[in-house]
């Protein structure tokens, strides 16, 4: 492999995070994504001379030789090319995130959502963002099967999402800053196990889950009115009880309920899981920059893996 030009081209994607209405989703209520910019995905292209090169920090060689839990992105990357009428051959692309695996914070949409755009930079062409999510669904088709489209949407949003299945998605207003903060749990998250439990009990006790899903698509209702309105309390109150409806739900772990707790003992106005449960991570709002860097500070004290706090602003 030589490089044969100085040229670099640059894509960048966010992860996301789901404030409230994972896995009620699926069963047509809604749900509210957050753009979350404190971890990112830069992919990097530049000529070489030879066969198309990948290197990220799973695999680092041909592209035709990635991995199978790579086979989304090298997809996405020759469908890419195809559109870019480029051969797939001569280039060098390099992705560099700081968005762990299986989280539930769209690493796999971030991603692919940075090394389209790097692409297209590179042979400087417009990117429409409906061509954007249209390669992008080719690589989440590959991690999820059949992807909701809420993380590749939200991982290409700057704004929170309002997002139903089979329906348009919409904006959500945000009247007051949210400081949120964000903990893994250090384990990858089980969305599929999490998925089939929801399932299995669904025929089991119908009318319980019947009313669990029906009340996470409540609280996310009211909290939709309550960030258009400023009152962060209601966000919190909201988020409290979602994360009581998802344990019920069998979706939550013990150490998701441990840091859940640890952040409401240091005053959180609310906290719960986000995205598929069992392991992964977990959110928390604060009340100001002091009190959410105190919240990250309690949660790594209390076993969170890493935990970032940020601010999103209306």
């Amino acid at each position: 492999m030589m490089t044969i030009q100085q040229k670099t081209a640059i894509g960048r994607a966010h992860s996301k995070i789901i404030l409230i209405g994972e896995h009620a989703v699926v069963y047509g209520k809604p749900a509210i994504a957050l753009p979350f910019p404190s971890l990112e995905v830069i992919s990097s292209v530049k000529a070489i001379s030879g066969e198309l090169f990948l290197a990220c920090r799973y695999f680092v060689g041909k592209l035709d030789e990635a991995p199978k839990d790579l086979k989304g992105i090298a997809a996405c990357i020759t469908e890419t090319l195809k559109n870019l009428k480029q051969p797939a051959e001569g280039l060098h692309i390099k992705i560099d995130s700081s968005v762990p695996i299986g989280r539930g914070l769209g690493s796999s949409a971030s991603s692919a959502i940075a090394v389209v755009k790097s692409l297209y930079d590179y042979f400087e062409e417009k990117l429409s963002r409906t061509k954007l999510l249209e390669l992008v669904h080719i690589s989440e088709t590959f991690a999820h099967g059949n992807p909701s489209g809420i993380d590749m949407m939200a991982a290409s949003s700057d704004q929170p999402l309002w997002f139903e299945k089979d329906r348009e998605i919409s904006l959500v207003e945000v009247k007051s800053p949210l400081h949120l903060v964000v903990a893994d749990t250090g384990r990858i998250g089980g969305t599929l196990e999490a998925v089939d439990s929801i399932r299995k009990n669904r025929l089991t006790f119908p009318d319980k889950v019947k009313r669990s899903i029906d009340l996470l698509g409540y609280y996310t209702v009211q909290t939709r009115s309550a960030l258009a309105q400023g009152k962060l309390l209601m966000v919190g109150k909201m988020m409290d009880a979602a994360h009581r409806e998802l344990r019920k739900l069998g979706v939550s772990d013990p150490e998701l309920d441990h840091l859940v707790q640890a952040a409401k003992e240091r005053g959180a106005l609310g906290a719960k899981l986000t995205g598929g449960g069992k392991g992964g991570c977990m959110i928390a709002l604060a009340s100001s920059r002091e009190h959410a860097e105190d919240l990250v500070e309690g949660l790594l004290r209390n076993g969170a893996a890493q935990a970032w706090s940020y601010i999103l602003a209306r």
